[in-house]
């Protein structure tokens, strides 16, 4: 009898290795939704309290907000002269006054002094020129006396002189006495060419003498008048017609000379001066434009001095009225000025929110299609304005961003809106 053989029961049929390997395969898919939901850090947010921006392409202008604060066209300012005490007050801050108009008037006893002074030393130096001139004069006739004088004599003696010769050369005169003769002549000769020299001597010497003196004289008359011009300066003049907007000045104040009195307005025109973030100097040049509005009604700026020194972080500009002055208008009025950066150019706009100072625009939340959802997605902002920052990568447009603050977001990656 032949013995059966035992058949082996198999250990995993076929249909049980496929249920095992579908169970594992679910456990696995859990474990990695398990792990995905650890590696994406999740909030859930309250819709009503965010602000949801739509990303937009649109015409974009790169302007920056300034405050300008309106001045005179032109500020004269005065300043004291000749130092003094303050004797007189002719007007007050606040008047309008026209050029050459007296404002205050300083006493110096010092200078009153020393114009005496200058005025008698004047006196007595042209005292000196005038008896130096008569004296010239007086000798000059002396001498023009002495001259025709000597003259007379000498054509005199010439003429005996020359009968001399004569009467020698035919030997009927003796001539010890030709020789006496001779000699008188000769004396007188030499008289003569001596008295002219001396003439020509002292009028040259009293020339000298007249010409330094009135050298000298013409010097202390233009010291007088410049001392007498500071007497002048003590009484303190309007150099321009406009309004007296300050004067820092009482009754028996003692002012020092370059010190400053007050100040005049130009009442014919204004300009207004803005302070700027020198983060932008390198951008403002003169000729760009800005713009505020004042009862309802734009108007227009333009740049015409930039002063490049930075004080505080912030550098200083003038603008004028381009066409209309606002009416009623009065220094130290300010303005808030819309200032322009560059043209208008297409771009992609975001909407500026308090995102900004949590991501410094190098990221945002991006909603999902369902409106349920926002990721965070990395973006790059170019230029800016008061409204809108220019998208230069990571979103497109349509897309709907939150633009409210994320401060109470954490590190979060997701935000499930409610």
């Amino acid at each position: 009898m032949g013995m059966d053989r035992q058949i082996e029961k198999k250990k995993w049929p076929p249909r049980k290795i496929a249920l095992v390997s579908g169970g594992v395969l679910i456990g696995f898919m859990f474990l990695g939704l398990l792990l995905s939901s650890f590696d994406v850090s999740s909030l859930n947010v309250n819709g009503e309290r965010l602000t949801i921006s739509t990303v937009s392409r649109g015409p974009f202008q790169e302007f920056i907000p300034v405050v300008g604060n309106v001045l005179p066209i032109n500020t004269v300012y005065l300043d004291a002269t000749e130092g003094g005490r303050v004797e007189e007050i002719y007007l007050e801050a606040g008047s309008v006054v026209k050029k050459g108009d007296s404002i205050l008037k300083l006493g110096n006893t010092s200078l009153l002094l020393d114009i005496m002074w200058r005025e008698a030393e004047l006196f007595q130096q042209s005292n000196n020129l005038r008896n130096t001139r008569l004296l010239m004069e007086q000798n000059r006739l002396s001498l023009k006396r002495e001259m025709i004088e000597v003259e007379n004599q000498l054509k005199q003696q010439k003429r005996l002189y020359e009968r001399y010769v004569e009467l020698d050369k035919k030997n009927l005169i003796a001539k010890q006495e030709f020789e006496t003769v001779k000699d008188q002549y000769d004396y007188l000769v030499a008289r003569r060419d001596l008295a002219e020299e001396t003439q020509k001597n002292d009028i040259e010497f009293r020339q000298a003498q007249i010409d330094a003196l009135d050298e000298s004289l013409k010097r202390m008359q233009g010291n007088l008048h410049i001392a007498k011009q500071k007497l002048d300066n003590l009484t303190v003049r309007a150099t321009e017609s406009g309004l007296l907007t300050a004067l820092n000045a009482e009754i028996g104040q003692s002012k020092s000379p370059g010190e400053r009195l007050g100040q005049i307005d130009n009442l014919e025109g204004f300009k207004v001066r803005a302070a700027i973030d020198e983060y932008y100097i390198t951008r403002i040049e003169v000729g760009k434009t800005g713009e505020f509005e004042q009862t309802g009604k734009s108007y227009q700026l333009t740049i015409k001095k930039v002063y490049p020194e930075v004080r505080e972080g912030r550098f200083e500009v003038d603008l004028m009225f381009a066409e209309e002055i606002p009416a009623g208008i009065t220094r130290g009025q300010t303005f808030h000025i819309r200032l322009d950066l560059g043209g208008i150019s297409e771009a992609l706009l975001l909407p500026r929110g308090g995102f900004y100072q949590t991501t410094g625009g190098n990221w945002i939340f991006v909603l999902d299609k369902s409106g349920k959802t926002a990721v965070k997605r990395s973006i790059k902002i170019g230029r800016q304005n008061p409204q809108v920052y220019e998208v230069l990568e990571g979103l497109e447009p349509g897309e709907q961003v939150v633009t409210s603050s994320y401060e109470t977001f954490g590190d979060n990656q997701k935000l499930n809106i409610k």
